[in-house]
């Protein structure tokens, strides 16, 4: 199994939504959608538009889930990127309660496949110059990455993604020797 990392560079992440949005307004909004819930692949692409919008197609602020590998419900807010992601969605691919967001183009009654996310993620990484390992795991990763660069806790972290350990973590979302070492030169007591 190969490990794959966040994209940790935010005009990287600007550059992947512009070449996503330029080829596939779906192919956008998984991305958008997946790097701010930071829900695993197979939780995002299984998502249904009643799972997430009103009867008319507008986006929820609070979606409840069950996950698939654990079982246990999820709560989470989709921010306003998220939102307006979901929004150009409707707009372009049209909006049914029972249809998947991500839709397979071989029919609605299907998701886009896991291979498929990951063969959309790597051609725009690649695309974009990036050359570290990139997957569909990766947007669950950024998520991680980027809210603790905020301010999460590794923590707080830990728990939304059900580890046991901070250094388990530390360790998934890719902190770096330059990010530790980032704190010491940010602080001047």
């Amino acid at each position: 199994m190969n490990i794959v990392q966040p994209v940790r560079d935010l005009s990287q992440l600007e550059s992947m939504k512009k070449v996503l949005k330029s080829t596939n307004i779906r192919d956008y909004a998984m991305f958008v959608v997946g790097i701010n819930i930071g829900l695993r692949i197979s939780d995002l692409l299984s998502l249904r538009w009643q799972d997430v919008a009103d009867g008319r197609g507008r986006p929820f602020n609070c979606v409840t889930i069950r996950e698939i590998k654990t079982g246990k419900e999820r709560t989470f807010k989709l921010n306003k990127n998220a939102q307006k992601a979901l929004v150009e969605l409707v707009e372009a691919n049209g909006y049914t309660p029972e249809g998947f967001l991500f839709r397979s183009r071989k029919g609605q009654n299907r998701p886009i496949s896991r291979v498929q996310a990951w063969e959309i993620l790597n051609h725009a990484a690649r695309t974009i110059g990036i050359r570290e390992k990139i997957g569909s795991h990766s947007l669950r990763k950024t998520f991680g990455y980027f809210a603790f660069k905020q301010g999460a806790s590794l923590t707080l972290l830990m728990k939304v993604f059900g580890h046991s350990s901070e250094a388990i973590t530390a360790r998934y979302i890719g902190i770096t020797q330059d990010d530790i070492n980032q704190v010491y030169v940010n602080l001047n007591i």
